[in-house]
């Protein structure tokens, strides 16, 4: 992922997590919309039959936001970005970090999967990561 995308899609969920339990997805589109100028008034069914690799911010970012958009929980916005193709890992990942900073934390199933597929020395490392940095803002 280049650095614009991770710049803009931590914009983008730095303004989410400031409005936790306060907006809804239609007023978090409009203010996305607003202030990075994107389209996304195209459901990801529309979005899909002709999505291709794009590295630039216009071609993930909106695209990712979209997936969050028309999610049902936290899981469903991650598999829908992903089904878009193209460059699935960066799309997953900022739909993801919007969906926690919207809905909470990760669902306690997602995190006990997720432990029983990494090894010891990456579980330490990813629960002293979330430990250092996220628990203290309740993320």
């Amino acid at each position: 992922m280049n650095y614009m995308i991770g710049a803009i899609a931590g914009d983008i969920v730095g303004s989410v997590y400031e409005w936790h339990n306060i907006k809804t997805k239609e007023e978090i589109q409009r203010h996305i919309e607003t202030q990075f100028g994107y389209d996304l008034s195209r459901h990801v069914d529309e979005i899909r039959p002709t999505y291709s690799f794009d590295e630039s911010c216009q071609g993930a970012v909106p695209q990712a936001t979209r997936a969050f958009l028309d999610s049902t929980d936290f899981e469903d916005p991650i598999r829908t970005a992903i089904s878009l193709g193209g460059d699935s890992d960066p799309l997953a990942c900022i739909t993801g970090g919007i969906a926690q900073s919207f809905c909470g934390r990760v669902p306690a199933w997602i995190q006990d999967r997720v432990y029983s597929i990494l090894d010891e020395r990456l579980g330490a490392i990813t629960k002293r990561f979330l430990s250092e940095y996220c628990e203290k803002v309740k993320i």
